[in-house]
């Protein structure tokens, strides 16, 4: 048996033992308590971190905006990311303009309130424009497009690859910047095909029948061309849509008193069979509707044959009718005329046109001679409301 003495002191040990493990109880309580609370107010330092700032991994535009706040998100987006998506010597990049806004700070948020968790988040985040992307594929489809041109009974085969060397999207627009090579295209087709301006052969009424003797006239205000600004704009556009044809009868235009086209689409050299005739030589009319003469006068007077006051040869067209009017200009002299007529057709911007001319007394053949008119079609009284019925607005006059 153990003495005493070495029963107290093994008591005594065991009760140190004790002391020491309730220590370190105590301190491995205490340091819990510590490790807690540091962990709790660690997490709340991070979850009011992430609610001002962008998880670590997340991208937008490109651009690394990993633990920044919105503010400078935006700031950095609009200091590097690409915003302009450009075509140029066949191909399409993303380029930089600093002088465009990328991004708004609106847009921003929206990607952070997306990307927002309670607590930071090593996932990876990736916010790319589908605007960019999707100019970047239009575009790339621009440069392969082609339409098929359609005119005057022509086709012709425009490939974008070949006539728009240069575009881009900016500003939420697309734009064509070196389109040289389609304006001179369209200029071709316009010397092709436009019929203002140019002489052909064609057959004029012979007493009461359409069909007499053929010959070369020039049409001056009549006829139409290509208006290469619209129809430039119309096949730039066709490239956008993926149109394969364009309608270019809708892109024209006109010369004179209007701008609009006279004569796409007719027959008999785009007069039809709505026309008028004037010939100075024998001083007659003819006024042909439905392709038949439905007036003939043999008796008409034209504009003196010298000086400024001749009747102005090729083919024009009745701008608009008027009753009664008054016609108004200068004598040779110089002194001013005021002339009432009950009917007036004027067919060109100088002031030719038919009307009646109740002052006229010499209405012979040789009268044009030397006592003409200032370069009007004269019509007796009597006469002129068959020319008035029969004459329509922008139909052509030809005057030979």
């Amino acid at each position: 048996m153990d003495s005493r003495k070495n029963l107290r002191q093994k008591n005594k040990r065991n009760n140190l033992y004790l002391v020491i493990g309730a220590l370190v109880l105590v301190v491995a309580i205490a340091a819990g308590f510590m490790i807690h609370s540091e962990h709790v107010k660690g997490e709340a330092k991070a979850r009011t971190f992430a609610t001002t700032h962008f998880n670590p991994n997340v991208k937008i535009y490109g651009i690394d905006v990993g633990n920044l706040t919105v503010a400078k998100a935006t700031e950095k987006i609009n200091k590097k990311a690409t915003n302009v998506i450009h075509l140029k010597d066949d191909k399409v990049v993303a380029e930089r303009d600093p002088e465009i806004t990328t991004i708004s700070k609106e847009q921003v948020q929206k990607y952070f309130d997306q990307q927002h968790t309670d607590m930071p988040t090593n996932k990876k985040y990736n916010y790319t424009s589908k605007e960019y992307d999707q100019a970047k594929e239009k575009l790339t489809k621009v440069h392969n497009a082609s339409v098929t041109y359609k005119i005057d009974g022509k086709e012709y085969n425009l490939k974008a690859k070949d006539l728009i060397t240069e575009a881009n999207y900016k500003n939420g627009k697309y734009q064509f910047i070196d389109v040289k090579n389609l304006t001179k295209k369209l200029n071709d087709i316009n010397k092709e095909v436009s019929t203002l301006h140019k002489s052909y052969k064609v057959q004029v009424p012979s007493g009461n029948s359409v069909k007499g003797k053929t010959i070369t006239v020039k049409n001056e205000s009549y006829g139409w061309g290509v208006y290469v600004k619209k129809a430039q704009a119309a096949v730039e556009q066709a490239f956008m849509n993926g149109d394969k044809t364009l309608d270019g009868s809708k892109y024209l235009y006109g010369d004179g008193f209007s701008t609009y086209e006279h004569g796409y689409g007719k027959s008999n050299h785009g007069l039809g069979e709505n026309y008028a005739v004037v010939s100075i030589k024998n001083q007659e009319l003819w006024v042909v509707r439905k392709g038949k003469v439905a007036v003939h006068l043999n008796d008409v007077v034209t504009g003196t044959n010298s000086g400024d006051n001749k009747t102005p040869v090729g083919v024009w067209y009745v701008m608009y009718k008027e009753s009664p009017s008054t016609l108004r200009g200068f004598n040779d002299d110089g002194s001013r005329y005021s002339s009432p007529v009950q009917y007036w057709m004027p067919f060109t911007l100088s002031g030719c046109g038919f009307h009646d001319a109740s002052w006229r007394t010499n209405w012979s053949k040789s009268a044009y001679l030397s006592g003409g008119s200032h370069g009007c079609v004269n019509i007796r009284p009597s006469e002129i409301h068959s020319v008035w019925s029969n004459v329509i607005k922008d139909e052509p006059v030809v005057i030979y």
